[in-house]
């Protein structure tokens, strides 16, 4: 029974590595599909999103029948427990990665970002990009080395999320009212999907050590 458990407790780590490589892909499609209008694109990444859904769905019924199955204490405890909100948090960058494929298909054949903003905009995708990637290095390996490297690019990302808004409350600003709410909703789905990153770290951090660390983020919603 205790092998059949720790064979259980790998599958859960396997899943969670699973789910975070397509939600990593699905970032890649959809700042690709945002910054180019590729309409294309973004319909697949909408399209993809389900899938993400359905594997965060299937780990958190698996989670949860070990639980009730073999009553897990300590670590593995922890083990369990911390998928169940790792999931979520993972299906909710997916979200992230979708809103910004809603926005491209919204605005075909515009681009959705005013001129003045793209460049910001072009550095938050390519960090949102390198969170993920890291995400998947850090699920695998339980290395505490990705848990800073997370948080180092998403007070990055928290930046540019503040400039974004310096911006377009600046009197210089010179976009249409469209433009203020384009780019104030995909500056939040790229700060939103690094927050969600930057809880899981803080989940990955507190089974390796025990400890909870609140001072990597608030917890996030």
């Amino acid at each position: 029974m205790r092998d059949v458990f720790q064979q259980e407790l790998h599958e859960v780590q396997q899943r969670l590595v699973e789910i975070a490589e397509l939600v990593a892909e699905a970032m890649r499609k959809g700042t690709t599909a945002f910054q180019t209008s590729d309409i294309a694109l973004a319909e697949q990444v909408i399209e993809e999103d389900a899938r993400i859904d359905e594997l965060a769905l299937t780990l958190d019924e698996l989670s949860i029948q070990i639980l009730a199955r073999q009553q897990p204490v300590a670590r593995d405890l922890r083990v369990v427990v911390s998928a169940l909100r790792m999931s979520a948090s993972l299906e909710r960058m997916g979200d992230m990665a979708e809103h910004l494929a809603q926005l491209t298909r919204y605005r075909f054949p515009d681009k959705v970002i005013a001129k003045g903003l793209r460049s910001t905009f072009k550095e938050m995708g390519e960090l949102d990009i390198k969170i993920a990637e890291k995400l998947i290095k850090m699920l695998k390996t339980q290395d505490m080395k990705f848990v800073d490297a997370i948080r180092d690019i998403d007070d990055q990302v928290d930046a540019l999320h503040l400039s974004v808004f310096d911006k377009v409350l600046s009197e210089a600003w010179g976009g249409t009212s469209m433009d203020t709410v384009d780019a104030t909703l995909a500056s939040r789905y790229y700060e939103r999907f690094s927050d969600h990153a930057i809880s899981i770290a803080r989940k990955v951090k507190y089974l390796s050590t025990g400890e909870w660390a609140p001072e990597l983020s608030a917890e996030q919603g």
